[in-house]
């Protein structure tokens, strides 16, 4: 399946920003799984959060397995930024 023109997803100027800071506690797993199962093959979501979801990162490895590749950017006391790039 083709992106129509002038939706090329998989370049790094495309990457789909998802910040968890905004969305209230309870509803945010079920917002990043509406998010990654949107994504197209190729295409990322770089996720902002202020704390390490080690918990949701097992969730996701068990739903998705080898689909999505994760790789954190940015791990601090201040926060994460990881990327998901649906495979």
């Amino acid at each position: 399946m083709s992106n129509p023109p002038g939706h090329d997803h998989t370049t790094p100027e495309a990457i789909y920003g998802f910040d968890a800071r905004g969305i209230a506690r309870r509803f945010r797993h079920s917002a990043i799984f509406g998010a990654l199962d949107a994504l197209n093959p190729g295409e990322t979501m770089r996720f902002v959060n202020d704390h390490d979801p080690i918990p949701l990162l097992g969730q996701l490895q068990a739903r998705y397995g080898e689909a999505v590749h994760i790789e954190y950017r940015q791990r601090s006391h201040e926060g994460v930024v990881i990327d998901f790039m649906r495979q």
